[in-house]
């Protein structure tokens, strides 16, 4: 042993009980303290695992419908909108609230969008899950760019799709979208 530990055990042996017994609450406190500190750290830190799509052709497919969709939003293109959105849509915006007419979604989308907003797919976030005897649900993050506000910054935000599948026409249903402010 060193020689500075042996003089601090052969002075600890001078020191009075009451001193003692402070300095062994103080190290047992700050140990705990350290303890609890990582311990809470640690907690924090939550990996997600790594999606894997049940059925990849069904991944593929949404994909290729939200592109094209997506595409078409940000080159005006409403037919191609219009063909993929359902009569009986059903559209969540946290900001804009419920939306359940197809025509009205398009001419918001003519005012609002045309030319000023484009969407992009945040790469790896999308997931789709298989909805037995209906279609599909694509959950993922996009961010929207508004060209009237260069200078704005574009924070992800969460989507969800239903897609129905018709013998094999497939149209959005329910859409849920979410933004952070």
């Amino acid at each position: 042993m060193s020689s500075l530990v042996l003089f601090g055990i052969y002075s600890f042996q001078f020191i009075s009980m009451k001193t003692k017994l402070l300095a062994v609450l103080f190290i047992t406190i700050f140990a705990t303290s350290c303890i609890s500190v990582r311990t809470r750290s640690e907690r924090t830190v939550v990996k997600k695992e790594t999606y894997i799509p049940v059925d990849k052709q069904l991944y593929e497919t949404i994909l290729d419908l939200d592109k094209r969709f997506f595409d078409a939003y940000n080159t005006c293109d409403l037919e191609t909108q219009r063909q993929l959105i359902s009569e009986d849509i059903e559209f969540f915006h946290d900001k804009g609230g419920l939306a359940t007419s197809k025509s009205q979604i398009i001419e918001a989308i003519k005012n609002n969008i045309c030319g000023k907003v484009t969407r992009t797919l945040v790469n790896e976030s999308v997931e789709v899950y298989p909805i037995q005897g209906y279609g599909a649900v694509q959950m993922g993050e996009h961010k929207f760019f508004n060209n009237q506000e260069p200078n704005a910054k574009s924070i992800p935000s969460k989507f969800v799709t239903i897609w129905k599948n018709d013998n094999g026409t497939w149209k959005m249903t329910r859409i849920v979208s979410t933004h952070k402010s």
